[in-house]
């Protein structure tokens, strides 16, 4: 399986909340930093997005997208200079998914909510996120990703039978377009696993690895992988993923054993096995190092999130 299709397979958006502002100026909405990601369309007029993730004020104009990775504070508003009301008083008081709001001047409609994952799953996508991720209507993949706003904003505007199922999973469909379309067009991502995988020859030893994580690895055979040697192999993955060529596996075995814990029902030995692990106790002492907890407590308390 591709290190993408992997990831987005794990990611699962579990749930999606959403709703549509119908604003007129001037107006200001600020939203506190949550531990969900938030998204939304311009569907109708412009606004300005802020946040102190942002060197400066973000212009948005009808069809433009945005995504604001967890923990990020940030208001939508008419005028960057407008004053703002929380958005728990803005969306307190609504009668169904719509929301108007404002003094009545020039108007701008925005459909939008935020994304609930499984977050063992999501963690490598919600790591390499910016702040704040504009999309604009420019390219063959971001007219693709307007098109699923603009049947999300269809069902919020309209809704029929099933229209939360439909809108739950066409939130799923975005926010995995969401990140290609930042994958495949932002050149600024030169760091970070993400750089690695584009990367031809570092690329070579990264698919190679993802393609067996449970294979015992060593130094010399991920160098063979990207045709390098091992000094100059080390070196460049370090300098471009930020770790060890050693460490970046032992963290993704991490990551999938994290997974399959809370989304199968496999025990433990196999768990242990699919990740690189010869017994239950090597596995399950690596995995409190890391995650800080036994992987059957790990799992324990995921079955009761989930409850």
């Amino acid at each position: 399986m591709d290190l993408f299709d992997e990831i987005f397979s794990a990611m699962r958006v579990e749930s999606a909340l959403y709703g549509r502002l119908a604003a007129s100026a001037p107006w200001g909405v600020a939203f506190v930093a949550e531990p969900e990601v938030r998204f939304g369309m311009v569907v109708r007029g412009s606004c300005w997005l802020t946040s102190a993730g942002l060197n400066r004020p973000m212009a948005l104009t009808a069809g433009d997208c945005y995504i604001v990775a967890p923990q990020v504070a940030f208001s939508l508003r008419d005028d960057p200079k407008s004053p703002t009301c929380p958005c728990t008083q803005v969306f307190h008081d609504r009668d169904g998914d719509e929301v108007s709001f404002g003094g009545g001047g020039q108007t701008a409609d925005i459909v939008g909510g935020c994304f609930f994952f499984d977050k063992a799953g999501a963690e490598p996508l919600l790591s390499m996120l910016p702040p704040v991720l504009r999309i604009g209507m420019d390219s063959t993949r971001a007219q693709a990703l307007q098109s699923t706003l603009q049947l999300i904003a269809l069902e919020t505007a309209e809704p029929a039978l099933g229209s939360k199922l439909v809108v739950s999973h066409l939130a799923d469909i975005l926010f995995v377009q969401a990140i290609r379309a930042h994958c495949l067009c932002d050149a600024r991502v030169t760091t970070g696993w993400l750089a690695a995988y584009t990367d031809r020859r570092l690329g070579a030893a990264m698919r190679a690895v993802h393609g067996d994580i449970g294979r015992d690895w060593t130094a010399r055979a991920l160098a063979d992988a990207a045709a390098m040697s091992r000094s100059v192999f080390a070196r460049r993955f370090k300098e471009v993923v930020g770790e060890t060529p050693l460490g970046y596996i032992t963290r993704w075995r991490m990551y999938k054993a994290k997974c399959l814990l809370r989304q199968s029902d496999l025990p433990l030995g196999a768990i242990a096995e699919k990740v690189g692990y010869a017994t239950d106790a090597a596995f399950s002492r690596v995995f409190a190092r890391h995650v800080g907890k036994t992987p059957g407590r790990y799992r324990r308390q995921g079955a009761d999130t989930c409850a």
